[in-house]
């Protein structure tokens, strides 16, 4: 038994074979303290004196004996022991390297059977399962840096019987190599989807703000009063800020596209996207620009008309008390309304002087093409009109005070 050259053909067999071996020294164990009682008892009897009933050279030569084969015993036992683990070891790093080959075959189907996603969201979840892959990978690459220095010391054991181990190391470097490889591609590759849909999405994103702003920049909505039109224009500055605050993701768009994968960003539809982005929001840009202007001529025509009715209470007041004023005879009472009429005089100053602007912004209006130009138009020949008139009787009635001072100052000097 101890001399078999069966040292097993699979790692299984191995083993078995070094569970029985074991039972094996148990049994030589056993009788290894039997044959020293034995031997112990048998020399007793080569130191007799007197009759000896077996001469004493018989009985050393006899146990001697029986000690050498023992001891032969024990030395094909520890060297059959030593090749049975050598045997293990050899099987061990074979299968570890079959279980290595098998885990990289999967991996490589896995790898190729792979797609890179169809959108965002499937990309982030291929690349966290890509990651989780990789640390299997690291794993796996320590477990085989063991088992290729378990092959290095049985070739340091055995440089005769190296060819089936080195053929194998090689076989599964190369493998392995090659596994590294297509990782690293298919890492490059998921990369690449990811930047294009994350520039998708953001163009998305993008186009979705500027059809939003479109619709708010182009609205027809300009107030229906001073208050409601500074409202508008207040909150559209807000708007303006915004779009002058996307025009650097707009310009980015190039940049980003030129750092896409060949294969993503000479796509035709890509190119024709970032044109569509470009061209929108130039659109958005300039509709704003003309808001603000429409508001603004909004907020001048209410602020006109304001200025207008002010102007025509002031008209009405005075042209009623005009109207109605009788230039009195007496001198005392022609001072009184002279003196008034020097008050006058400095008020219609000061309304003339918005009577001015109010043409001036009437002017600009007109000459800026506003869609209420002829009701604008009317409205300051309305008031013109008025302030002619209120002017007139202005005019009249000094001229008949005047008449009347000539008067009292004759009859004075008579």
């Amino acid at each position: 038994l101890l001399v078999s050259k069966d040292l097993g053909k699979h790692l299984l067999e191995v083993e078995d074979l070094l569970q029985k071996h074991g039972l094996l020294e148990a049994d030589v164990s056993a009788q290894t303290e039997r044959v020293r009682a034995l031997n112990a008892a048998a020399l007793k009897f080569s130191e007799l004196e007197g009759y000896q009933p077996c001469d004493p050279q018989i009985i050393c030569n006899r146990v001697n004996h029986v000690q050498t084969c023992l001891e032969e015993l024990q030395e094909l036992a520890a060297k059959r022991r030593k090749e049975l683990e050598d045997s293990r070891q050899l099987w061990t790093f074979f299968q570890e390297m079959e279980e290595a080959e098998a885990w990289i075959r999967e991996k490589e189907k896995i790898l190729a059977a792979k797609s890179c996603g169809r959108d965002l969201s499937s990309v982030v979840t291929l690349t966290n399962k890509h990651k989780t892959m990789l640390g299997e990978l690291g794993n796996r690459r320590a477990l085989l840096h063991q088992t290729m220095k378990k092959g290095e010391k049985i070739l340091a054991k055995k440089p005769s019987g190296s060819a089936g181990i080195q053929e194998k190391m090689r076989e599964v470097c190369l493998r392995w190599k090659k596994l590294e490889e297509i990782t690293g591609l298919h890492q490059q590759r998921l990369e690449d989807a990811l930047n294009f849909f994350q520039f998708s999405a953001e163009t998305d994103d993008l186009v979705a703000w500027l059809q939003d702003t479109y619709r708010i920049v182009s609205s027809d909505d300009f107030g229906h009063d001073d208050y409601s039109s500074r409202a508008l224009l207040r909150k559209h500055r807000a708007v303006v800020d915004e779009v002058e605050k996307h025009r650097g993701a707009v310009l980015a768009l190039r940049r980003q596209l030129a750092l896409l994968a060949p294969d993503r960003r000479q796509g035709v539809d890509v190119q024709i996207r970032v044109v569509e982005v470009e061209q929108l929001y130039g659109e958005v840009a300039e509709v704003a620009v003309l808001r603000t202007q429409w508001l603004q001529d909004a907020l001048a025509v209410y602020r006109m008309f304001s200025e207008v009715h002010a102007c025509e209470v002031w008209v009405d007041e005075k042209e009623q008390w005009l109207e109605k004023m009788e230039v009195p005879e007496e001198l005392d009472e022609v001072e009184v309304v002279q003196h008034r009429f020097e008050s006058l005089d400095q008020e219609m100053n000061s309304v003339m002087g918005r009577i001015l602007d109010v043409n001036q912004v009437v002017q600009q209006l007109v000459d800026g093409g506003h869609p209420s130009s002829d009701e604008v138009r009317s409205c300051q020949d309305h008031l013109n009109s008025r302030w002619n008139r209120v002017v007139e009787l202005v005019e009249n009635k000094k001229s008949q005070l005047s008449s009347v001072l000539k008067i009292q100052n004759f009859l004075l000097e008579c």
